[in-house]
This record gives C-alpha cells, structure tokens and sequence, in this order.
C-alpha cells in the first residue's frame, strides 16, 4: 500500500476534514480508451488505514493529506487524435434518454458506455508519472469570468458548472471544444456558494421524490458532463436516508461524484463503493476566496513541488487543487503552466486522472471493454 505524505497549505474553513485514500483509480481519456488503475491511500474510517509523515515547508499547517498515485504503463496516445472519444453515432446517442416531458437525461448506453468515462478528455499516458489537476468550481455565477475562464484557461483544467446557468448548453459545448472535462455543481443548499437561478436545491427537508426530481432537472441541463461535484460536507452528503437514493440515481445513469472537502467517510463515499460509481475527492483549496489571503501563484507551485517529490516507497503522487472562477485565479493559472511545462517533471492532466474506481466500479466499467484497452 501507498504512504501519503501530510503538507501544509491553504484548505476550507476549520471544521472541514480530509483524510487519506486508499483505492484504485480508473484512468480515462488517453488514447480511443485507454485506462489506468492507481492506488493510494484514504482516511482511518476507509477500507484500509494509511500513514503519512510531516512536510512543514508551506505557510499554514495543520494540512489535509494526500494520495499516492501509481499507474500502470499504457500505450502511447496515437498521433492526431482528439482530446476526447469519437464514439460511433449509435454509441453517442445512446447516451441520452429522452424523457416522456422532454428531459434529456444521461445513460448508460446500451453497448455499456458510462457517461462518466465517455465524456473523459484524454491525456497522455507518456507524461511525467507524478500529477496535479485543477478544477474551477461555480462557473455560471458570472458570465465575464466564465467566458475567461473557458477561453484563456489552459484545456487540462476541468470546469464544474453551476446547473442554473443560464444557456449552459452553449457553454457547455464551448467548454469541450477549448478542450475542457466539463462537470455539474450538485444543487445543495450551501451558504457559502452562489445562488442557483432557475433551480430549486436539494434539500434535507425535501421528499426523497421531489429530491430526484430536482436533481434530474439539473441532470438535463448537463448534457456532456461527467457527472457532479459537491461543494463541501452539506447535510445532504452526510445523511444515508439522504443521499441513497440520490446516489443510487447518478450509479444508473453512469455519472461520477466528485467531494470538496468532506467531513470524513461522508455516506456519499461510502456509496460510491457500494454502487461502483467513479469518486474523486480534493481537500487542497487554492484560490484566496477560501485558503485567504496567501498568494495563488504559491499555492499552485507548491502543488507542483509537493506532487514533484519523491515518496519514501516511489510511488508517483497525484493531487488536484480547486478554485473559484476570479480574474486573479485565471491569471496566475495561465502563468503557472507556463512554469510546469518548462519543468517538465509534474504532468498536469484532466480531474478524470485523479479518480477512484473500486471493485464495484471496476466490474461497470469491464461491462464494455473499449473504456479500458486501447
């Protein structure tokens, strides 16, 4: 088993949590499909336990830990393909149910395509070993930072939507085309995040009917997404009564789960194993709208440097960051992988790279053995 390594930096409010992870993770969108398995470690409550030692060289302990990532070696991405899987067009429409009030849903397509892997952009399996990710949470919010942060963002930062955008289909198709892995924010009741226009959020009061109600609304806005991300450890994710038959609808419909800082093992996490959905999760905050006011530009190297270290066993480590949509944040991302290319020695690929996919999962996901061999 993988050891993580503890590091200081910027993170969620106080009463946030992370731990370590221990899972495999499901590799996506190399060449037609070409995958990996990665493993590392997840907190004490998780199936196994991991150990971590200190590296106090950042501004602001106490720091959430991370995982190990080590991949198998996979093919080289064949020259002239595109960032994302050209699926035969029965493949491709087989991945949206049209519903009898006219909702375009996902869906596991009949030949067993999962949404959450066919809409994966690849990267390149030849990269440096070590991996960093980044995503940009609440895009919709404001249309200027949102039209910024698709065309001058570089195409390996993944965009998480907020589902009440206005025409965020056009935005949507605009984000794929500059080569963005593209996600929904899960409509939560969440004090801190911006308003949803349009869409009523999940709620803790609400029916377990009028709750996949409202998520399916937000599910038809998101046509191309790999699935949702949720904001930070709501109610919503802590309660099984909640969030089982939530969870249960995004397994049947192929979609991912992606947490920002959760409270612990939250019953979403624990569902995601049990129904074999892909789940990633990211405690390293990045942007001074959360971590205060410590510089991005730190931030995002120290990112680097920590994924770029050796661990004590070699194991490649792998972490991704996430940030709010801010003219700050977009410039000093754009400046930042100028710095990492020069490098060379940390590879800075789509959130799909930084994903768990457990036995359970694993078992959808050999459903249709194109989402794994080359």
């Amino acid at each position: 088993m993988a050891k993580g390594r503890e590091r200081g930096r910027r993170r969620l409010p106080a009463f946030f949590s992370s731990g370590l992870t221990t899972a495999y993770v499901l590799v996506v969108g190399l060449t037609l499909a070409c995958a990996a398995v990665v493993s590392g470690d997840r907190e004490a409550e998780a199936v196994d336990h991991g150990a971590g030692e200190h590296n106090h060289s950042l501004v602001v302990p106490p720091a959430p830990q991370r995982s190990l990532a080590g991949s198998l070696k996979l093919p080289a991405r064949p020259q002239g393909r595109t960032d994302f899987r050209e699926l035969p067009p029965a493949e491709r429409d087989g991945l949206i149910e049209i519903t009898d009030d006219g909702q375009r849903l996902p869906r596991i397509s009949a030949g067993g395509w999962m949404p959450w892997i066919a809409h994966a952009r690849r990267f390149d399996p030849e990269g440096p070993a070590a991996r960093v990710g980044l995503l940009m949470l609440n895009l919709g919010a404001d249309e200027v930072l949102m039209r910024r942060a698709i065309e001058e963002l570089p195409p390996e930062v993944s965009l998480a939507f907020l589902p009440g955008t206005p025409d965020l289909h056009r935005w949507l198709k605009a984000s794929r085309e500059r080569g963005h892995e593209c996600y929904l924010m899960l409509p939560v009741e969440d004090p801190a995040g911006p308003a949803e226009r349009g869409i009523r959020p999940i709620e803790a009061s609400a029916d377990p009917a009028e709750n996949l109600r409202r998520l399916r609304t937000a599910m038809s806005r998101g046509e191309g997404c790999l699935g949702f991300v949720v904001p930070g450890p709501v109610l919503v994710a802590q309660s099984d009564l909640i969030a089982r038959p939530l969870m249960k609808e995004i397994a049947e419909r192929g979609l991912s789960l992606i947490e920002i800082n959760p409270a612990g093992v939250s019953a979403m996490y624990r569902l995601t194993v049990d129904l074999g959905v892909g789940y990633a999760r990211s405690s390293t905050v990045l942007d001074y709208k959360l971590a205060g006011p410590a510089s991005i530009d730190g931030n995002l190297d120290r990112l680097a440097e920590w994924a770029g270290q050796p661990s004590n066993d070699r194991t490649p480590r792998h972490d991704f960051g996430v940030l709010q949509p801010a003219d700050a944040a977009i410039d000093a991302i754009v400046a930042w992988r100028k710095r990492l290319q020069r490098q060379n020695a940390v590879a800075l690929v789509p959130i799909i790279g930084h994903f768990e996919c457990r036995e359970a999962c694993m078992a959808r996901v050999r459903a249709q053995p194109a989402q794994l061999r080359p």
